[in-house]
């Protein structure tokens, strides 16, 4: 398959062609402040040289749009926010642990409405049909376009929040419903938060999805659009209208899967050095490990799935002190080109200090000639103390790990770290997040709890709905792999009870074996 992969980033917009696992072309290009044009120069480029012309099979995005929305409260929706399980979580009603300016932008109304399971699957009490039908109504009469639906624990049982989409799709057809059970884990006000932001994000998503579309049309490209996920996988580009916010972390995420395909190695450790951060985090079966703590996206508790990473204000464009010698973590960002002092400008960064100690080639070398050998190998060493410190934290065990440094300021990394038994750099690795995009995969993911199954009949219960929702997403069934299985039993409940996660991955059915299929 040829595949282009595409990495939206704050700096520049990276875009690769792989033809089957080998990448042949690449092009960086700026980011512009309307993001498609940025994509449409990116195809372009790719499209100019003769090995970037030809049939695509696919073209995958990765992209900061939507959480740059969260985070900035820009392009954000009304919406309503339907809780189903009272009399009882009364006293924590939705948005009640947002931050006040978001919530006060986005929050349209509030519904409260009887129903919702208990945590062994029997009904707290009956659904209230007739308060939904009313609230239906109140929603039209509003004008709200957008509505968020939580039950308690409606991962075990979601059959109150499809009855309320029902009903909601009857009275008001054209609202866009986000429903929890979709979106999160066990967990009430951070499943509900997760899918009020969805509902927040619909019709930026709408928008997003349409210039992508536009831009790969207008580049002369006859192929399905994906989006990639915050776990290293692809959705449809359908998917990513319906849920936005699967896509929060995705960048990051790319650039490790991009060092895994890179590099051959499926359990690492990954550093992608920018311009301002460092993204420390574990490669587990050529995935990014997955954080099971609790994630704040723009302020709100969410329970997400997102890769456990740790981000350092270490980069290319950091700031360094002439005095103490301490790098970051202020950065001139994008500003690099301007106030770098290779580049004519009057700031002191981690890039001038690069090229002084011949690290790096570019700019003006003869700017650096002022700074003085024990700044330059201060500067180094302070930058070396972080990045050990900081990979030393993400570590799970003691022993030395292999570390694959990506990203373009990957030559502040030392050939030599404390606790990394070795430094692994690869081709195209300033490129590793479109890499990456061009790479994922398809998942599936099952969290359910079983009761009177043996342990190996749940997990190969889980297994199943897996694969099955992962093969219904556009993965190809022969090539699915398991990423990960936890089960927990759960004591307090009767029947052998077993709470099963499961998670698989394949890689996209190709174009023509759909046809034919």
């Amino acid at each position: 398959m040829r595949r282009i992969g595409i990495d939206v980033g704050g700096t520049n917009t990276d875009a690769v062609l792989l033809d089957g696992d080998t990448v042949i072309f690449a092009v960086k290009r700026p980011t512009t402040l309307d993001v498609t044009s940025g994509i449409l120069d990116a195809l372009k480029a790719l499209r100019a040289d003769p090995t970037g012309r030809g049939p695509v099979d696919s073209v995958v995005i990765g992209t900061t749009h939507f959480i740059n929305a969260v985070v900035q409260r820009k392009h954000l929706m009304k919406v309503a926010a339907i809780r189903i399980g009272m009399p009882v979580s009364a006293s924590l009603p939705p948005f009640c642990d947002w931050p006040k300016d978001l919530a006060e932008r986005v929050h349209g109304e509030t519904f409260m409405l009887e129903g919702g399971h208990d945590y062994d699957g029997r009904p707290i009490m009956p659904f209230d049909t007739a308060g939904m039908r009313s609230a239906a109504r109140k929603i039209r009469d509003l004008g709200l376009r957008s509505v968020a639906v939580s039950s308690i624990f409606s991962p075990l049982d979601p059959s109150c929040e499809v009855a309320a989409r029902e009903i909601l799709q009857e009275i008001c057809p054209d609202v866009a419903v986000t429903m929890s059970h979709d979106l999160g884990r066990i967990g009430l006000l951070e499943r509900e938060n997760a899918a009020l932001l969805n509902a927040v994000l619909h019709d930026l998503a709408v928008e997003t999805v349409a210039a992508f579309r536009k831009a790969i049309a207008e580049s002369g490209i006859d192929a399905p659009l994906f989006l990639t996920q915050n776990d290293g996988t692809v959705m449809q580009a359908e998917t990513a209208i319906a849920f936005p916010v699967m896509s929060f972390a995705s960048g990051a995420t790319n650039s490790m899967r991009g060092a895994a395909h890179l590099s051959g190695r499926d359990d690492a450790m990954v550093v992608d050095v920018g311009g301002t951060t460092s993204d420390i985090g574990q490669l587990r079966h050529g995935f990014p490990r997955e954080a099971n703590a609790v994630v704040e996206v723009g302020g709100v508790r969410t329970l997400f799935r997102m890769p456990d990473l740790l981000s350092i204000g270490l980069g290319g464009g950091s700031h360094v002190d002439a005095v103490s010698a301490k790098v970051g973590p202020l950065s001139v960002g994008y500003r690099l080109t301007e106030d770098a002092l290779v580049f004519g400008g009057t700031q002191l960064t981690a890039t001038d200090i690069a090229v002084a100690a011949g690290l790096l080639d570019i700019g003006d070398r003869s700017r650096t000639a002022s700074i003085s050998k024990q700044l330059i190998a201060a500067a180094l060493a302070d930058a070396r103390r972080l990045l050990e410190e900081n990979i030393d934290r993400m570590k799970t065990e003691a022993a030395d790990a292999p570390l694959v440094a990506v990203g373009g300021g990957a030559f502040l990394v030392p050939e030599q770290l404390a606790g990394v038994s070795e430094i692994i750099r690869v081709p195209f690795g300033d490129c590793a997040n479109a890499v990456g995009a061009a790479i994922a995969r398809v998942s599936g993911e099952a969290d359910q709890v079983f009761r009177e199954l043996s342990r190996d009949d749940a997990i190969a219960a889980a297994l199943q709905i897996a694969e099955a929702k992962a093969i219904a997403a556009g993965a190809d069934p022969a090539s699915l792999k398991t990423i990960e299985v936890e089960d927990m039993p759960i004591a307090y409940l009767p029947g052998n009870s077993l709470r099963v996660r499961v998670r698989v991955a394949g890689a996209l059915a190709s174009v023509a074996a759909k046809q034919v299929a």
